[in-house]
Order: C-alpha cells, then sequence, then structure tokens
C-alpha cells in the first residue's frame, strides 16, 4: 500500500482542530515523534506552547504545517532521499552494536567542544514574515510586523541589523538562507510568518546561521491584537538573546517597552506605513496621510502615527514631488514634536526634526537631534544619512562619506550609493562621483535620483554636452519637475546652448504663477549663464523661503564663480555658514 504523504489530513479530523500533542502532530503527518520534534528544532516547523500551562505542552495547526510543508517540501524529501527508510527489525538489531560507538563518539565530541567555540552573531537580517492568514488583503499586516522586529531589534548598538528596504527585495524569494547571508553580509537570518484570526495574532519565528543554514532556535507567540506591541517586544527580546549579544539596560528598557493599542488604530497606522512605503508622487503621500490621521483620530495618544504623518509631509515638500516648504515644514514639526512628547525616545522623529532643522539653517540643533536619533538606532539608515549631509553641509566630506557608506552596509539595496555620489560631487571629486553613479545605474538603469545626480557630476567634471541627453530623459521620467528642468537648463547654459537654457528658465517663471516652484531652482541656471546680478536676486529669494539649495552653500561647486562676491560672503554668515566647523 503507498504510504501517505505528510500533511495529508486524517478523514476524522477537520482541519481547523488543532492537534494538541506531538502524538497528534506526528500521525498528521505519518512520522514519529522524534522526526517531527527534529522538524521543529531544525526546520522551524511551526508548534505552539499553551501559555500558563505544564512544559511541552503543545499544539499545532493543521493550516500552518501544510504552508510549512510546502515551503520545506524539496528540503524534506533530500533528507528523506539521504535517509532511506529500513526494517524496524533491522534497526534494533542494530542498536546494540551502534551504541558503543555513539557513547564513544558523543564523549569525543563534548570534549572537544569545550574548546571550540561558535562563530559570534554581530549581524542581522529579518526576513519579510509570511502571511498565513489566507487572506491576501492582511498582507500588510505581515509587512508591518516585518518592519517593527527590525525597529526593535535596530536599537541595539552591538547588532548590525538590515533595514526593511532592503530585506523586502527577499519577499516570496526562491534564495536559500546561505545565498540571502552572502548577499546581505550577516551572520544570522530569521524567518517566520503571522496569521491573525479573528481577535488573535500568532507570530512563529525561527532563527537559522546564514553560513550553515542551521535552524538553532524556534518559537511561536500568540497574542490578543490589542497587545500587538507586547508580541512584538516578546519575539524582539527573544531573538536578542539568542544571538547573545550584549543589550545594555537602557536598551533593554526600550525592547521592553509596549503599550495597549486598538487593533482598528494599529490597521490604520500600518496601512499608512505601507502606503508611504511606496508611494510615488503627491496621491500616494496624501493617501498614506489620511490613514495616518484615522490613526489618531482613533488614538491622539499613538505616538508612531505622528512620526508617519511627519514623515510624509516631509516627503511632500522634496523638490521632486513639488510640495512647498514654508507650507509643510511647520507641518512636519508639530507632528514630530508631538511624537516625541508621547514617546521620548522615538528615534525617527528625532531624526526627521534633524532634517528639518537643518533646512532651516539651525545648525547645533539639528546635530543634536541627529546624534540622539543615532544614540536611539544606531541601525537606522535614514539617520545615518542626514548626519552624513548635516556633515556635508559643513564641508566635513571625509566624515560624511563614512556615514553614508553606514548607511549602505545598513541598506546595501535600498542606498544604493546615490547619497556617496552626491557627496563626491561635492568635494569636487568629479570623476569618482561620475564613477560611483554610474555603477548605481550599471544595477538599477531606471533610477532617475542617480541619473540627476549624475548630471550634476558630469557638468561638474565639464562634460555639459555628455549630460544633456541623460538630463533631457531625467526632464520626461521626472514630469517636468523644476528640479529636473533646472538642471538641463544648467547643462544647456554650460554647453554652450543659451537660448534653450533660457527658454527652461522662462519655463520655470510660467510655472510660479500656477504652482509652487522653488526660487532656488533659478540659481544654477542663471550663474551658468553668467548672468550674476540675477542670480543673487534669486539667491535672496531663496533666503527668505529657506529653500533646500541654501543648506549646501559653503560646498556646492556651481556656485565657486561667485564665492569671492561680498553678497556671497553676508549670505554665508546669515546661514550661519561663514564659520569653519
Amino acid at each position: 500500500m503507498a504510504e501517505a504523504s505528510p500533511g495529508t489530513p486524517p478523514s476524522v479530523r477537520l482541519p481547523e482542530d488543532p492537534l494538541d500533542s506531538w502524538k497528534e502532530i506526528a500521525a498528521y503527518l505519518h512520522r514519529d515523534v522524534k522526526t517531527v520534534q527534529r522538524w521543529e528544532k531544525r526546520e522551524g516547523m511551526p508548534v505552539h506552547r499553551h501559555v500558563h500551562d505544564k512544559r511541552g505542552s503543545v499544539y499545532a495547526l493543521s493550516s500552518e504545517l501544510d504552508a510549512w510543508l510546502q515551503s520545506r517540501k524539496p528540503r524534506l524529501e533530500e533528507e528523506e532521499k539521504r535517509t532511506p527508510r529500513v526494517s524496524r527489525w533491522l534497526v534494533l538489531g542494530g542498536v546494540a552494536v551502534l551504541a558503543l560507538f555513539a557513547v564513544t563518539y558523543v564523549i569525543t565530541r563534548v570534549l572537544a567542544s569545550k574548546n571550540a567555540t561558535r562563530p559570534k552573531i554581530t549581524s542581522l537580517a529579518v526576513l519579510p514574515l509570511k502571511n498565513l492568514s489566507g487572506d491576501p488583503t492582511q498582507e500588510y499586516l505581515a509587512d508591518g510586523m516585518t518592519e517593527a522586529l527590525i525597529g526593535r531589534l535596530s536599537s541595539i548598538h552591538d547588532l548590525r541589523v538590515i533595514s526593511r528596504t532592503s530585506v523586502m527585495h527577499f519577499k516570496d524569494t526562491q534564495l536559500s538562507v546561505p545565498e540571502i547571508a552572502r548577499t546581505l553580509a550577516v551572520d544570522a537570518v530569521v524567518e517566520g510568518s503571522v496569521m491573525r484570526e479573528g481577535s488573535r495574532i500568532r507570530v512563529h519565528a525561527q532563527l537559522i546561521r546564514g553560513a550553515t543554514d542551521e535552524h538553532f532556535w524556534s518559537e511561536s507567540y500568540d497574542r490578543d491584537s490589542g497587545d500587538v506591541l507586547a508580541l512584538q517586544s516578546e519575539v524582539t527580546q527573544a531573538i536578542a538573546e539568542k544571538v547573545e549579544v550584549t543589550v545594555t539596560g537602557r536598551e533593554r528598557t526600550r525592547l521592553v517597552a509596549a503599550r495597549h493599542v486598538a487593533p482598528e488604530v494599529y490597521e490604520s497606522y500600518l496601512k499608512g506605513a505601507g502606503q508611504l512605503e511606496k508611494a510615488n508622487g503627491k496621491d500616494d503621500l496624501r493617501e498614506s496621510i489620511r490613514y495616518f490621521e484615522q490613526a489618531i483620530e482613533k488614538d491622539p495618544t499613538f505616538a508612531p502615527a505622528y512620526v508617519g504623518l511627519a514623515e510624509a509631509n516631509g516627503d511632500l515638500s522634496a523638490i521632486f514631488v513639488g510640495g512647498s516648504p514654508s507650507e509643510l515644514r511647520p507641518k512636519v514639526i508639530s507632528a514630530a514634536r508631538k511624537a516625541l512628547e508621547l514617546d521620548p525616545e522615538l528615534a525617527e522623529a528625532h531624526a526627521l526634526l534633524g532634517e528639518i532643522y537643518q533646512e532651516q539653517w539651525q545648525w547645533t540643533e539639528g546635530e543634536a537631534e541627529y546624534r540622539r536619533a543615532l544614540e536611539l538606532k544606531p541601525n537606522d539608515p535614514s539617520a545615518n544619512l542626514g548626519y552624513a549631509s548635516w556633515l556635508l553641509c559643513q564641508g566635513r566630506t571625509e566624515e560624511a562619506l563614512e556615514w553614508s557608506r553606514r548607511a549602505r552596509e545598513l541598506d546595501p539595496l535600498g542606498v544604493r550609493g546615490v547619497g556617496e555620489g552626491w557627496i563626491l560631487f561635492h568635494a569636487r571629486r568629479f570623476e569618482d562621483a561620475i564613477r560611483q553613479l554610474r555603477s548605481v545605474l550599471a544595477v538599477y538603469p531606471d533610477d532617475s535620483e542617480a541619473q540627476w545626480f549624475l548630471g550634476f557630476a558630469l557638468i561638474g567634471n565639464g562634460q555639459s554636452k555628455e549630460a544633456i541627453p541623460l538630463l533631457e530623459k531625467t526632464v520626461s521620467v521626472m514630469h517636468r519637475s523644476p528640479g529636473s528642468i533646472e538642471l538641463l537648463a544648467t547643462a544647456y547654459a554650460h554647453a554652450g546652448r543659451r537660448k534653450e537654457a533660457i527658454r527652461l528658465v522662462e519655463e520655470l517663471k510660467r510655472l510660479r504663477k500656477t504652482s509652487y516652484v522653488p526660487t532656488g531652482a533659478f540659481i544654477n541656471p542663471t550663474l551658468a549663464l553668467g548672468q550674476y546680478d540675477e542670480a543673487f536676486f534669486w539667491f535672496e529669494q531663496a533666503y527668505k523661503e529657506q529653500s533646500n539649495i541654501l543648506q549646501f552653500l559653503k560646498v556646492h561647486p556651481f556656485f565657486d564663480p561667485v564665492r569671492g562676491d561680498p553678497r556671497f560672503a553676508d549670505l554665508l554668515r546669515r546661514v550661519g555658514l561663514d564659520q569653519t566647523r
């Protein structure tokens, strides 16, 4: 008679019924108890412990086992090929002979292990948790839980934690754990799943050594959806304990911190975060703002929603998007400060304030906020990049490069190296900048930001004619945003194509009548055209507006033609960048 395949449920049991013992789990899988216990330990098979019950009291759900089996089927089949089944009597007959050798082997290994230690885990990646709810609309919950675990683990100084942006590239991947670990340069990987059933949320997590694919810890957690933050805290503490990383008292306090949050509040927050993550333009950003505002309306004390609101408004003011900084910055500051009033240790809120203070030339306050963010969450790529930008504005380009590269280590697939190219441009290392940005575009040919920054570097290196076709493309891709038009006009001017440069400057002036155009967008083209008096008119307007471009007043190569002008020295003084730091 053919043997039933693992996972075929007995006819007397409904798939929704819990399997309440190792014996029942083994029967369901048509294997012995030792095999399924080994699968839990080494392969991360989802088995749950009853809370407040006696040690060893377990249960499993057939739906979870089926999903797990599907993901592990090739591995288990290979294991069975390597270990063919033999007659029970043959096995029993060999036990006596093998026992002596086994005991000798174990004693030898134990003695040898006294002088051997496993490699210390100093870096970690939390792979996207799988949604086992059977409902695709619950995907945001699994993604949110992934981000939450990464965020909490990122507060540990002695552990390098890869950011969410990079790990999401491995969602539903067919790559093995060792392949992923090599790509991200980490010692260990966390895999797991999330399942929502009614008002309960169940998380299963397992730790795997990247080099050996060894599963050395696995556990499941079950909580009411209102205790989702406590659930995140519990899982994070367990991971930190198992990787044996040093956690300071203050870090432990942050890991443990949790509060009750109504499910509908957390749901609105997660939807806002998901929308913000994939935002492509004003409409997406405004949609994320609506979700964050819904969460705040339902619970005005939920601090993370204010952070999301601040971040979305900040993104709206970017030059590529075209929102007004004078209108949006107060909203960012208000939301970030409210978040810190509710939770003073939210690193993301400190980093956002640092960015705004920098844009407003409050240099001391900006540095303090960045440093506080990095103290609270050293593994936050945004805080690392923000501080790199602050250092660049001060002319400390080598330090800026170090922090930018650190951000790239934390987010190797999200932080692509564009920021390094931007810093190299301001350091007047134009050929290095070109090389760096072209290496980014070799892997990500459609990265419009890398194309835009490459345009700056080519112009700086005297290759304006080569920059023009590239920038003509970015104008189209960026939907004729002010920043893209500005740089193309600058390239035309440097290439001697004055009429085309002037035509684009006039286009920017017409746009100002119907929509927001940063006054700083006129500075580079007019300087390139040699219209220095007009450029200083726009410098003054940019000063009144606190335009983003004036952050780089001290270092921007395109400003070199007027650095000897007393008007420029006065502008440097008023922006607070005249002193050597």
